[in-house]
């Protein structure tokens, strides 16, 4: 019988499918047979699943060249981020695409057709969700594989994904100080306040972003929408650009204003800027409003299994805690010491 290791309940959106190759991808075993042939469904699947923000990646016990040769003689190399083929485990290739491409294991779905390698996925890694090859054909029709929105950043995402990889093995490569490399990448942090057009994306961010964000909450659409259309509260997005391209949308930041105290209530980056200090850009910015604003800054963070790189941030940024309840944590900035943002980062806004 073919079935579904469900993984844990309340799951989250998946956001990158791991392909096995051998009599997955395609029907035979690429070092035994003489041929092997693409299963007809996969094509379909895989463009799909890029489609819809969905990255795809490969964990294959197989000999690298051969195996990346016959899948780029089925036109499918440019889809894979990060493949592992290799002859280590499969948990190991598994955990290596989530930390090469920076996301939490329980966004991870893997796909094969031996039962024995997904139980040892499954035991090691319950955190990922193993599907049997058997079931391929239920994928698309799976709730963890349809975003609730389909915004311009989830269409490019794979895009996004090279440009980076790219930008990151230059960065590899280059010989000199780190900040002679940034210099060369020309960034350009642009702060505004979310518009209407922007609140597809602004939920996918909350939704998606687990290791950055300050408070572990996430917002619905028409929670974003009230914001704002409230004078109560700020919405601000952030996006990157470099001379690779553009990192799309990256950060967010929700503020509670009152006459005297503006409250950061929800702050979070993507985790593909975690290395360009972005957090710590977004909160000088928002000191300085704050500051000309004539009013105090604090931030609410609520310490969750993968957001500590957060309250570093924050820390960084010279806020102290004032208060405390549970895991709810009130941090203040007294505004004397605001962080200059780095040289090679030139920062625009619609002040």
């Amino acid at each position: 019988m073919s079935d579904l290791h469900p993984g844990p309940v309340g799951r989250h959106s998946i956001k990158c499918v791991v392909w096995d190759l051998d009599n997955t991808l395609w029907n035979g075993v690429l070092l035994e047979d003489r041929q092997v042939t693409l299963r007809p469904e996969v094509v379909k699947i895989i463009k799909t699943l890029d489609e819809r923000g969905i990255l795809n990646s490969i964990a294959s016990r197989n000999e690298h060249s051969a195996a990346m040769g016959q899948v780029k003689e089925f036109g499918l190399q440019d889809y894979f981020i990060c493949p592992q083929i290799n002859w280590n485990a499969k948990a190991a290739s598994i955990r290596a695409v989530a930390e090469s491409i920076n996301i939490g294991l329980d966004a991870l779905a893997f796909i094969d057709d031996q039962r024995f390698e997904l139980d040892e996925v499954a035991f090691s890694l319950p955190q990922v969700l193993c599907i049997d090859a058997r079931d391929t054909h239920k994928l698309l029709d799976m709730p963890e594989m349809h975003p609730r929105f389909i915004t311009s950043d989830s269409i490019k995402r794979r895009l996004i994904y090279l440009q980076n990889i790219t930008r990151t093995k230059a960065e590899e490569e280059f010989a000199g100080p780190r900040e002679a490399f940034l210099a060369r990448l020309n960034m350009v942090f642009t702060i505004v306040p979310a518009r209407n057009d922007d609140l597809e994306r602004v939920e996918e961010l909350t939704v998606r972003t687990n290791q950055l964000n300050s408070t572990g909450r996430t917002y619905s659409y028409e929670e974003l929408s009230a914001f704002l259309e409230s004078d109560n509260y700020m919405l601000l997005i952030a996006s990157l650009d470099d001379i690779y391209g553009t990192y799309g949308k990256i950060g967010l930041a929700l503020l509670r204003c009152n006459e005297q105290v503006w409250t950061i209530n929800l702050l979070l980056m993507s985790c593909r800027v975690i290395s360009r200090g972005a957090g710590t850009i977004m909160l000088t910015y928002i000191l300085q409003l704050a500051k000309r604003a004539k009013v105090r800054l604090r931030a609410e963070f609520l310490q969750t299994d993968r957001n500590r790189a957060m309250f570093v941030t924050y820390k960084f940024a010279n806020f102290k805690e004032v208060e405390r309840s549970g895991n709810l944590i009130i941090l203040e900035n007294d505004m004397t010491q605001i962080q200059a943002v780095p040289s090679y980062v030139t920062v625009r806004s619609e002040e």
